[in-house]
Parts: C-alpha cells; structure tokens; sequence
C-alpha cells in the first residue's frame, strides 16, 4: 500500500509540476513549407514519388552531387596537413579576398583599391543576417527594406529580425508568369528616399524570373534617382547562366555606376557547400579608413552571434578560387549543372507542350532560370500532385528544376497535365 501511495504521490508531482512549466505557454509554430515538403516525401512509399520542394542540386539519377573540384581542393588541404585552429572573426582572409574578386570582378575599382570591406559568413543565411544587423545599426537613414513580392522565405524573418521595418514591391506578374517591371519601377520610385532595397542578383529565388541587363540599368537609374541603398542577395553566381560573369552582371553594372552597394555571397549551390556553410558579407566603402571603421564593426557584430565561421568550407573554397586549374575546372562543371537544368527546361516545356497538349501557355518554363520555376500551378493542383501523383512541390507552384531529369520528367509532365485538364 505504501508503494501504491508513492507511486500515486509522484504522479500527482509530475502532473503538477507540467501544469506549471516554465514552457507551458510557448505557442507551436507554423512548419516550415520547404521542410515540411521534404518530410512528406519521405513519408511517402510510392516509388514514382518525385520532390521538387528542396532547393539542392541533384545529378540525374536524382543523387547529391559533389564537384570533382572539391574533392580535388580536399585532397590537397588534407596534403598540407592543416590545424583546426580558430579563424579571426571576419574568417579566413584569403577566402574573402578571392570571393570578392569573384563577385565584383578583379578589374572592379573598389577591389583594385581594396576598398570593400568583407567578411566571410555562416552562408548566405548568414551573410544576410550580418548584413540586416549592420544595417539595423550604422544604415544613418530609414531603417526600411523592400523584398520583391515574393522573394526567399527568410527574407522577411532575417531583416525583420535585424530591427528593420519589411516592406515589399511589385516583382512578379501571375498573369505572364513573368517579371512586372512596371509594378516594380513604379514601387522603387513611389519609395522614402534612401530607403533599403533587396535585389537578387541572378537566379530570382523563388520565380526564376530575372531583369534583363536593359531592364537592370533602368532599375540602377531609379535606385540612384531616388538615392536608394541596394542590398543585394548573389545566391546563384555561375549556376544561373553557366557563367559567373554574366550572372554578376547586376552586381558590377550597380558598382561602375557609383553605387555603395552590400552584398551577400552563397558558395552552397555553385560548390555544392551545402552543409559546409560558406558565404560571405561585403560592403563598398569610401577608403581605406572607412574601410577599417567598417571593418571594426561587422566584427562587433559578428561576436556575440557566432564568434567567427567554419573553416573547412571556406578553405574548399578559397583552394578552387585560388589554384587556376581547380577554378576552370569548377567553372566547367557549374557551367555544366546549369546546363543540365537549362535542357530539364525544354524538355518538360515540349512534353508539356507537344506531347502532352497541356491548355495554358508555358514559355515560362524555358525563359525563367536558376534553379526554380514558377510553373503557375494554383495550390488546388500543387496539392493534388502530391496527394495523387507522389509529386512534392511548394503550395505557390514554385518547382526545383534540379529535381528534375531523364527517368522522372516525362512522369511529371504526364501529371501537370493531367492537373491542368482536371484529370488527375
């Protein structure tokens, strides 16, 4: 009997004691919609399954794919040897050099006059963050950032958490499945002056839809027209196109033109970094001593948040960036995974087109680039694929083209235009 009263005691205890945990007013959260993707196509036991949610590049057995050229910078950084000490705060020197070269072009003024003032980055998550606390801080004007609607999903939660008030402008036209640059020019002009605008560089995350380079020297001349300060967001470099240049073209043409730019550099997808995390954060300053009054506050930054980044990921890098034969070796195999999702594109344009006769109009298909496409497919029929079709994709329609290839695409085909016609 004593026994039986204990046990009745502790219970009453660990009942007691969960009614008043510290926790217990702690709301659940909404899912993350990329990730929840993910989860259910695991969950899934079809074998025609397809997901078309995760943004990673993926070879054409539907595999994760690890460049040549980082296994190659791997063997010789494991040949030298290296410590597992820690890097400064601002991370391993020669990698930001290399990355800002990369990105701004070796013949740019401001690296000529090694007057950009970077930082290398837990990715471009963390690029982004560090950008939006700096910003949030020193930015001497109104502390707003316009997103293109839409744009990434963590846009909105990393400035918003970096103390600046989000606001959007027009970007994407339902209508065309194309860019609105109407809506967008007329947003960027009715904006405050000098207020903060986001412009993904190449490769719009998540429409594929980019500004021509015509279309981008108008966008530099509202900016500047309205003394805007433009951040931008270089996810993509290489892996749009299949050129780093041309997918910098933005990014250069902003900094000739005298613009002050921020820039947030990801080497997840042109390296295939994934977990590694390797990015990178600069910013164009006025000279040298701007240059270190800057630099002495992304570190201030940057402390308490992580105390300084990883340094494997950025010693792959840094080794593909600086060694000539590993870098055209890696240019020739991003320029080759963007051409592997350039022909996923023509492909599923003719099936969907040709074979299959799907009604509606799907030029979009082959004209977005990047990894992602807005198909154009309402949420009713994003939903149905999954729940019919075994195929996983985000509510707004939007698809990883990486996801894509030779034993899945006509399946999905088949299915969209089944979704389309009502057949599914």
């Amino acid at each position: 009997m004593l026994a039986v009263a204990r046990t009745r005691t502790l219970a009453r205890g660990s009942i007691a004691l969960r009614a008043v945990s510290t926790w217990s007013s702690v709301p659940a959260g909404p899912p993350d919609p990329i990730l929840g993707v993910s989860e259910a196509f695991k969950a899934d036991k079809d074998p025609r399954k397809i997901n078309l949610g995760v943004g990673a590049y993926r070879d054409e057995n539907g595999k994760p794919y690890v460049l040549s050229s980082v296994k190659k910078a791997e063997e010789s950084i494991r040949a030298s040897n290296p410590d597992k000490e820690y890097l400064p705060i601002t991370g391993l020197p020669e990698f930001t050099k290399n990355a800002a070269k990369l990105a701004y072009g070796e013949d740019s003024a401001p690296v000529k006059a090694g007057t950009i003032a970077v930082t290398q980055s837990i990715s471009g998550t963390g690029a982004l963050r560090i950008g939006g606390a700096f910003l949030g801080r020193f930015y001497p004007h109104a502390k707003v950032i316009y997103l293109p609607v839409p744009s990434w999903g963590n846009h909105t939660p990393i400035f918003r958490d970096s103390g600046l008030e989000v606001r959007g402008y027009r970007y994407f036209d339902k209508k065309t499945v194309g860019l609105d640059f109407e809506g967008l020019k007329e947003d960027l002009r009715n904006a405050p002056e000098k207020a903060i605008v986001l412009l993904h560089a190449c490769a719009h995350n998540p429409t594929g839809v980019d500004p021509t380079p015509a279309q981008w020297q108008e966008i530099s001349d509202i900016v500047k027209e309205r003394q805007l300060f433009p951040f931008f967001d270089m996810a993509y470099q290489g892996f749009a196109s299949g050129s780093t240049d041309r997918d910098a073209f933005a990014v250069r043409h902003f900094v000739k033109e005298g613009h002050q730019i921020a820039l947030s550099q990801s080497f997840a997808k042109n390296m295939g970094l994934y977990g590694e995390r390797v990015g990178a954060f600069s910013l164009i300053t006025a000279d040298a001593e701007e240059k270190a009054r800057v630099d002495s506050q992304l570190k201030i930054v940057i402390r308490p948040m992580y105390s300084n980044p990883p340094l494997h990921g950025a010693q792959i890098a840094n080794t593909i960036l600086s060694t000539p034969a590993l870098y055209h070796e890696w240019e020739s195999e991003v320029k080759g995974m963007a051409e592997r999702i350039i022909s996923m594109r023509e492909r599923l344009y003719n099936e969907l087109t040709h074979t299959h006769k799907t009604p509606g109009e799907w030029s979009h298909i082959k004209s977005q680039i990047g990894m992602f496409s807005f198909t154009g497919l309402s949420e009713a029929q994003s939903v149905g694929l999954a729940e019919k079709a075994h195929i996983y994709l985000t509510k707004d329609g939007r698809i990883s083209m990486a996801g894509l290839n030779g034993s899945n695409i006509d399946y999905f085909a088949e299915s969209v235009a089944r979704a389309v016609k009502g057949d599914l």
